[in-house]
């Protein structure tokens, strides 16, 4: 199985692939195309264009990776529709289970924001996460999974179930803790875990973070740019599943 989370940044994405990873029945893989789309060979960002790419590290290599895993075993990626848009032709989308994750666009951008100042709306991930999602449902004929990360901090394990089901694969309670400690498998290589996973590290379970969001009210720009986030993201909220009841809860409920 090739089954690929979308995401938009900040949205809880790398706390659900950290659950994903306490499984122990797939091969997960931390954002190997938003690593490409910063520090490829082909890259498609300037951003980090101090960072040597290392060689081979293109679009290609990494597909050839993926794949000829996926061939062999289960394989779950994490990653952000625009760092790969433009490389997915059909035969590529056909090869994956695809779900979808999103988050309150205010929270992605000024999280966002508290790292990158200079973010873009691309990086946003809103528009490519959206163009993907019809892509992926006119394939199908149907609505793909769309996870809402309220739902997931709510309530993790009902969350987790409904995906679960959703994409066809069983449910596993136990992965849903995990002891606080290093978390350097989500690191890029070419910025090491640097601040966006400290939550991460200190976190034993998918839990709100205690993050302190910069305010978006004193810039235009990064205000604009939530604003054009959230007319996708209501289209994308609207066909999100909810989190499954708790069977456990119904019985004690009954007695």
């Amino acid at each position: 199985m090739f089954l690929t989370l979308w995401a938009t940044p900040r949205s809880t994405s790398t706390a659900f692939e950290w659950m994903m990873r306490q499984r122990g029945d797939f091969d997960c893989f931390h954002e190997p195309w938003n690593e490409l789309y910063y520090y490829g060979e082909d890259r498609r960002s300037d951003r980090d264009r101090n960072v040597e790419a290392k060689p081979g590290h293109d679009y290609a290599a990494v597909w050839a990776d993926l794949t000829g895993r996926a061939n062999s075993g289960n394989v779950f990626v994490k990653d952000f529709a625009y760092s790969v848009e433009h490389d997915l032709d059909d035969d590529k989308l056909d090869a994956m289970t695809h779900a979808f994750l999103i988050r309150d666009p205010l929270r992605v951008v000024q999280g966002l924001a508290k790292h990158w100042p200079d973010c873009t709306f691309e990086e946003a991930g809103f528009e490519s996460l959206h163009r993907l999602f019809q892509r992926v449902t006119d394939r199908l004929g149907r609505v793909p999974p769309v996870m809402y990360s309220g739902d997931l901090l709510d309530d993790p394990s009902g969350t987790t179930q409904a995906f679960c089901a959703a994409v066809g694969i069983p449910f596993v309670a136990e992965a849903l803790a995990w002891e606080a400690g290093d978390r350097s498998e989500v690191a890029w290589y070419g910025e090491g875990t640097g601040p966006w996973h400290d939550n991460l590290r200190a976190s034993t379970g998918i839990k709100p973070p205690a993050t302190e969001y910069p305010s978006l009210d004193d810039n235009p720009r990064l205000f604009e740019i939530y604003e054009r986030c959230v007319p996708l993201f209501d289209d994308l909220r609207r066909h999100a599943f909810r989190p499954l009841p708790d069977p456990a809860a119904s019985q004690r409920q009954e007695a």
